[in-house]
């Protein structure tokens, strides 16, 4: 188990509300080491920066991830992501983002996805918070055997919130985005305990599915994920693209 820390509080506002801070940050870094009959490292590292601007929300996201097991990587991957969101009177908003990601053992060389459309906030707390989203993108997936292909893709996400505690909640977003050549799914889950006004604990757990990658090289090991981790924020991130 890996912890982070954090040297402010995280707030990621999903509206434009008079309380909502005009800037927040967030840096994560986690490290595990196992020595043994085995010896595996595990390094995460993500950072996540949000403003406003009257009723625009501007989101940057980067991660990287590795795992090597005796010496050898099994898991190499890097993910660059911006997001707008535009609020619209009562409860919608409009949405556009654009994402570059490299798995180096995923058989593809990179993927670069830009997505647009239309969100509602079917609940709005205190306790609840529901958001759901759906739009039209485009996506250019780089094979590592040197081809290109520009997919059509139709994506669709919803992101809840259950604040069962002044202090603690329970987040659980998930998304999907189709092509005619496969479907991605992502899930992201997460337990989070505030500590303090600028520390938290939390537990999360992610998840991706290509219902049919391409093939991986004869030298490609299947990627391990890292395990279960804790770290440190504060609300927790909307829409996790």
């Amino acid at each position: 188990m890996s912890c982070a820390v954090t040297g402010r509080r995280v707030l990621c506002p999903t509206g434009t509300g008079d309380d909502a801070p005009e800037f927040t940050g967030q840096a994560e870094l986690g490290y595990t080491h196992l020595s043994g009959n085995t010896n595996n490292e595990t390094l995460i590292a993500k950072g996540r920066f949000t403003w406003l601007t009257g009723r625009w929300t501007h989101n940057l996201r980067g991660e990287t991830r590795k795992v090597e097991e005796n010496d050898d990587t099994s898991a190499e991957q890097y993910l660059i992501a911006g997001r707008e969101r535009y609020e619209l009177d009562g409860p919608h908003y409009l949405f556009g983002f654009a994402r570059w990601e490299k798995d180096r053992f995923s058989g593809y060389d990179y993927q670069l996805t830009t997505i647009a459309g239309y969100g509602r906030q079917l609940l709005n707390g205190p306790i609840h918070t529901l958001s759901v989203e759906a739009g039209p993108g485009y996506r250019r997936d780089a094979l590592e055997e040197g081809e290109n292909k520009d997919l059509a893709v139709g994506y669709g996400a919803f992101d809840y919130l259950w604040a069962f505690s002044d202090s603690s909640n329970f987040q659980q977003e998930f998304s999907v985005e189709g092509t005619h050549e496969n479907v991605t799914t992502r899930a992201f889950s997460a337990l989070t305990t505030q500590l303090n006004a600028s520390l938290a604990l939390r537990i999360s757990y992610e998840l991706k599915n290509n219902s049919d990658p391409p093939p991986r090289p004869a030298t490609s090991i299947p990627t391990v994920l890292p395990p279960p981790r804790c770290s440190t924020a504060g609300s927790p991130t909307r829409f996790s693209q």
